[in-house]
């Protein structure tokens, strides 16, 4: 015999806010932080070796 199902308020409370704020949109990524942050300064031309061949 399967068991009897229970009241259980946390469950109810939780469906009735689904019913009124509908879908909640999915969590974004968090990005890391040497990917997201800009350099606070420029390196000079001469350091930069993406420029030369």
């Amino acid at each position: 015999m399967p068991k009897k199902l229970r009241f259980d308020a946390k469950n109810e409370v939780r469906k009735l806010a689904r019913e009124r704020v509908g879908v909640v949109p999915a969590g974004r990524v968090i990005v890391p932080k040497a990917e997201r942050a800009k350099p606070k300064h420029k390196k000079p031309p001469a350091e930069d070796d993406t420029c030369q061949p």
